[in-house]
């Protein structure tokens, strides 16, 4: 492939996750290979004042700020083709319509499932929910599925209903981009063309290379969120015996945490808050093992793909894309979801058999190097672009309004 001008795209979310360092990264990796790219960002702001927050709830649906800017960013600097990573909340799909008529091609990587669901998870109430797929995403209302509030949720569903019913998915996007076959079936399911969405894992960059002891300690890393299973992992601490465990991250079940220690009842339990990368990853090569006990489906968790190009196993919920990803008994173990008692009785087993966890460790750093490289990455990258760029829709026809009609 010759060298190509794209647009990355990415709205940040206000706590820092696995997109924003995908974002990132595939930048880097692009650059690397000779492509220019040019990163166009937005920061996910919450301003205070009422006025101000009603006009962030329409530019949800259609922001006529970005549409004007990302034309003029276009006109200006002629790419071959846009990547959108996120454009929720403030840039909304307006940069879609931009982008057709300049007759840009558009991928989508999904990182989650926020086109299906307004909560963007697909989980409710402390397990999985599939209410919007089997019936309608406008279905989220009644519970206040974002972030607990019917308005909120409500602005939300209206955007992806209305963009639904304007064939915005399905006419403004040349290739989505899943990050598992499962999310891939999931996505299909919810009405995105077969034919348009193809799977494309994350990756680590740079390779940090295998560790190279067995390890100290458990470890968690990832958001302290009730999704990401923090309450099952405390639960099942209770009751493990002599196994230190380090959390890293921040969040909402940070008091949590506290509390339980505080309460004496993890006392094998070291807190030690959100840190770099190259600390989170350094912590990793000292690691046994990771438990990542997320409790929805997960889109493709970058913690596992650098858990494994450290040739660290994973104990994963059985579930989604863990259960995909994480080959029970040969990278990891799986657990059933949200089961305190079963996640206690796998931890102890991988904690008292250590040959066999190492022998999980070689495997998991072996996987890595066949799925999960910046090489890899990049071949897969390429080829879904060339699809993209094939597939190029003409400009907008009479049927195709150049802006959705939002009243």
């Amino acid at each position: 492939m010759g060298r190509l001008s794209i647009i990355s795209v990415h709205n940040h979310y206000l706590i820092p996750g696995g997109e924003d360092q995908v974002f990132d990264s595939e930048a880097r990796l692009l650059r690397e290979h000779g492509h220019r790219v040019i990163q166009v960002e937005e920061q996910n702001v919450y301003p205070d004042a009422i006025v101000k927050k009603i006009g962030m709830a329409v530019d949800c649906v259609w922001s006529r700020r970005w549409y004007r800017r990302f034309l003029g960013i276009l006109q200006k600097s002629r790419p071959d083709l846009v990547h959108i990573h996120n454009f929720f909340p403030r840039m909304s799909p307006s940069i879609y319509y931009a982008c057709r008529h300049e007759r840009v091609p558009v991928v989508q990587t999904l990182h989650n499932y926020r086109l299906l669901c307004a909560s963007a998870e697909l989980y409710r109430a402390g397990k999985v929910c599939e209410e919007c797929l089997d019936h309608s995403v406008l279905r989220g209302i009644r519970y206040g599925c974002y972030q607990g509030s019917k308005l909120g949720t409500a602005t939300l569903t209206l955007m992806v209903d209305l963009h639904r019913r304007a064939r915005t998915w399905t006419n403004m996007v040349d290739c989505y981009i899943a990050l598992t076959e499962f999310s891939r079936r999931k996505l299909i399911s919810g009405g995105l063309p077969a034919e348009r969405v193809c799977v494309k894992p994350n990756f680590v960059l740079p390779d940090p290379g295998a560790r190279t002891a067995a390890g100290e300690y458990a470890l968690f890393v990832g958001r302290l969120v009730p999704s990401k299973g923090v309450p099952t992992l405390l639960e099942a601490w209770k009751s493990v015996q002599n196994i230190p465990l380090h959390i890293i991250g921040d969040g909402v079940c940070r008091e949590l945490i506290e509390k339980e220690k505080q309460a004496g009842n993890v006392n094998s339990v070291v807190y030690r808050g959100r840190l770099p990368r190259a600390e989170t990853l350094a912590a990793m090569k000292n690691a046994r093992f990771l438990i990542f006990p997320s409790e929805w489906y997960e889109g493709f968790p970058v913690t596992i793909a650098e858990a494994f190009a450290c040739g660290l196993p994973v104990i994963g919920s059985r579930l989604g894309a863990m259960q995909e990803i994480i080959a029970d008994g040969v990278t990891g173990l799986h657990f059933t979801p949200g089961d305190a008692q079963d996640l206690r009785s796998k931890v102890q087993w991988a904690w008292d058999h250590p040959s066999e966890i190492e022998k999980m460790a070689r495997c998991a750093r072996q996987e890595f190097e066949q799925k999960y490289t910046a090489e890899q990455n990049i071949r897969m990258l390429e080829r879904i672009y060339e699809f993209a760029m094939a597939s190029r829709r003409g400009p907008l026809t009479a049927s195709e309004p150049e802006r959705v009609p939002v009243a």
